[in-house]
This record gives structure tokens, C-alpha cells and sequence, in this order.
């Protein structure tokens, strides 16, 4: 299958991260043309800071492998991973890592630094980027879109009932 297949799956995932009104990132794991993991962005719902989408898929993964270590696996994500997912990424030992949207915030691929060739690292991988970058961006426009409109909807509800009661 091609890297644009596995990666509408990652985006189906972020969808479902969305409609549990959690950020839409979507991750999976393929080894040998086979999905070994998945995972979606559920930090809010598991209150767990460290549950984003690419460690939900790294740990499924490592469970379906009953191992920590994940050689010649490509992780694929909707989002550019952040500094942790990074190095979680290193630890499992991922051959590959194929996502679509830059993270311009907190993306160490390439927004905010280079992470994965700093020299110190013992473990290299393989990165494609930009693979149905166009829908990753426009699903993450949209879910933040939404999320004001929400939250500007919300402070003018209570304002108005309250000046029921008073009335």
C-alpha cells in the first residue's frame, strides 16, 4: 500500500480524536504492509499529557509485537511530531516516520529544529513529510475553527440566562 493509503487511515483516526473534542491527530504503525498499531490524540479524555497519537500507535504497536522495539516499522501521523513523540520515536527504533501537516508551534522534524539528525542520537530515521498535507491542514482548521466558535458561543449563553434569572 502507499504512503497516501496509510495516511488517509491516520486521518480517519484524527477524526475520530475530533469527535471526542480532542485535538484531530491520528497515528498508525505498518510493518510489512500490516497495521500493528493505531492510535488518535486523547491527552483530554485519558488525562494523560503524555497520550498524543503517535505514542497511543508506538505503545499499541510494541503491544501487537510484545516488544518494546519496533525495526522496520514506519509510523505514519497527521501531524508533525513534537519533542517527545520524537523521542519516543528514537526509543522504539521506528525505521521510518511519514506525516502530513508541519507543526509550526512545537514540530521538531522541521518547524522548530531538526531533531532526528542531531549527532548525538544512535538511532536514525527516515522522514517524509507533506504526504496529504493539504487535508491534515484543512482538518486541523476546521476543528480549531469550530472550537472558537464554541467558546464564543459559550460566553455569550450564560451572560443571557443569567439575565433571565434576574429579569
Amino acid at each position: 500500500m502507499s504512503d497516501q493509503k496509510w495516511m488517509e487511515q491516520a486521518l480517519e483516526l484524527a477524526a475520530q480524536a475530533a469527535t471526542e473534542s480532542e485535538i484531530p491527530v491520528g497515528a498508525l504503525v505498518v510493518l510489512n504492509n500490516e497495521v500493528i498499531g493505531t492510535g488518535y490524540n486523547s491527552p483530554i479524555s485519558l488525562c494523560d499529557p503524555t497520550a498524543h497519537a503517535e505514542i497511543q500507535a508506538i505503545r499499541s504497536a510494541c503491544k501487537t509485537m510484545n516488544n518494546y522495539r519496533l525495526p522496520g516499522a514506519t509510523l505514519y501521523v497527521t501531524l508533525e511530531p513534537c519533542s517527545m513523540c520524537a523521542g519516543a520515536i528514537i526509543h522504539s527504533r521506528l525505521a521510518r516516520v511519514v506525516y502530513a501537516a508541519t507543526e509550526p508551534k512545537s514540530g521538531v522534524v522541521e518547524s522548530q529544529g531538526c531533531f532526528f539528525e542531531a549527532p548525538f542520537l544512535n538511532h536514525k530515521v527516515q522522514i517524509s513529510k507533506g504526504v496529504l498535507a493539504d487535508v491534515a491542514s484543512v482538518q486541523l482548521t476546521e476543528f480549531f475553527q469550530y472550537r472558537r466558535e464554541q467558546k464564543r458561543n459559550s460566553k455569550s449563553r450564560p451572560k443571557s440566562l443569567f439575565k433571565q434569572f434576574i429579569s
